[in-house]
């Protein structure tokens, strides 16, 4: 039984795939950034209704938000789709140097094209098999807008949208494949800390003016002396997004400074917030501004459904390895040559922690990594997602699949410029077809 539903949901992937490419392409060439992806939603939503899908959309505030239905009862099972873009990653397909696209701002550089899409395949398999075996059940496509530096899936979680879930299943674009363990996310709180002062000559009446900018500079400094004394795990990084101008001569009346502050555990980020606004209510008091502080995003971590490892170790090993032509083995050590100096020792450590001393140099010469790495291996991570909020609602699995060539870093034109490459449609139909039979696991079983 078992072999007979993976071999028949993967004839219904595969059967599909050029409708799944081509969503993909359209996605990556829409770009849309966060809250914005218009197109992106209403293009998953028209094709998940056509084929016999219900669609609730514009939920949780969030117009771009939509959940498509198919099925009744339980278990209630929901694949977790994206579809935001990056800001300032606009680049040319295939293209091995930096071509921003005339007109464009943002670019796929993080693969959220073919997440949503491989999520899509996955309902949209899953459905036919439930059809056709007469299955109970539901299954669930949640379209969920503005994972970058928002956090939207928080909104669903927090209006309910998850409530009466048994799992939910969801996978991200990468460079190795991989089941991804929840202790390589950080929890992570994104604010705003605006400060308020008096405008005034800098030459002729310097006495007169308190600058916002002397408050932001202040805090940045004191959040450096906190670090010192943070966990070691903790990052908490910022940007000045309002300087106050660029006249030296004006004592600036605003500044602004927006901060990441990430942590494994959502409780050690709420410390250190707490922490931070006492700095910034301190570099107030010193340069006699006033500051607002808002928080724009939270994440929380992720928590580990071991049951769900298992099922997608077990499920990964029946796609991997995806295996590739000599010439997109080619296509990929072009790319390899083009990304930072950084990323190609960052691609040297991940070698021997993953290899070892045996498998480095081996790995190093490999451009396209086809094998899974050990669940526990300490590469990954560091970085943070909203599907960690799903996890504390409901039982999560979460996938990696390779899709670009090795050493490639996300969130840079390089990735975009791989977004429409075979490699990448292959690590999502691989995805999909993942994600599918673990839907099917939990139907059957």
């Amino acid at each position: 039984m078992e072999k007979d539903f993976r071999a028949e949901i993967g004839a219904l992937v595969q059967d599909r795939k050029q409708a799944y490419t081509a969503m993909s392409d359209r996605i990556w060439g829409f770009a849309e950034p966060r809250f914005q992806e218009y197109d992106s939603s209403r293009l998953q939503q028209e094709y998940l209704k056509a084929r016999g899908f219900s669609i609730r959309a514009d939920l949780a505030g969030e117009e771009t938000a939509f959940i498509a239905e198919y099925g009744s009862g339980k278990p209630v099972l929901a694949f977790l789709g994206e579809f935001d873009a990056l800001s300032s990653l606009e680049q040319e397909a295939d293209s091995t140097e930096r071509r921003p696209v005339p007109g464009k701002t943002n670019g796929h550089g993080c693969g959220h094209h073919l997440l949503g899409t491989a999520a899509v395949a996955a309902a949209d398999a899953l459905k036919t098999y439930m059809e056709s075996h007469g299955l109970l059940g539901t299954i669930r496509y949640y379209g969920c807008p503005a994972e970058e530096n928002a956090g939207g899936k928080a909104y669903l979680v927090r209006d309910g949208f998850f409530n009466d879930c048994d799992a939910a299943i969801t996978w991200h674009p990468s460079t190795t494949n991989k089941t991804m363990m929840a202790d390589k996310y950080l929890s992570n709180f994104r604010v705003f800390f605006t400060f308020h002062g008096i405008s005034s000559h800098a030459a002729g009446a310097p006495e007169l003016g308190r600058s916002a900018l002397d408050a932001v500079e202040i805090m940045d400094i004191g959040v450096n002396y906190m670090r010192e004394h943070m966990i070691d795990e903790a990052r908490v990084h910022g940007a000045i997004t309002n300087p106050g101008g660029i006249a030296p001569n004006v004592i600036p009346s605003e500044a602004q400074i927006l901060y990441a502050i990430r942590a494994p555990k959502v409780t050690q980020v709420q410390k250190l917030f707490e922490r931070m606004c006492d700095i910034a209510r301190g570099a107030a008091l010193i340069t006699g501004t006033t500051v607002d502080i808002k928080q724009v995003a939270a994440y929380s971590d992720l928590i580990n459904n071991e049951t769900l490892n298992d099922l997608i170790q077990e499920n990964l090993e029946r796609v991997i390895p995806i295996g590739y032509t000599e010439e997109e083995l080619d296509y990929a050590r072009k790319f390899q040559s083009v990304i930072t100096e950084l990323d190609k020792e960052g691609l040297k450590a991940i070698a021997a922690d993953i290899g070892g001393r045996d498998r480095k140099k081996e790995l190093l010469e490999t451009p396209l990594w086809d094998f899974i790495v050990d669940r526990n291996s300490r590469y990954g991570g560091g970085g943070s997602t909203d599907v960690g909020d799903v996890s504390w609602k409901v039982p999560t699995a979460h996938v990696y699949v390779n899709c670009y060539a090795a050493g490639t870093a996300l969130h840079s034109w390089q990735a975009t410029a791989q977004g429409k490459s075979s490699i990448a449609h292959k690590g999502m139909i691989a995805a999909a077809k993942v994600m599918a039979n673990i839907g099917a696991e939990l139907l059957l079983k």
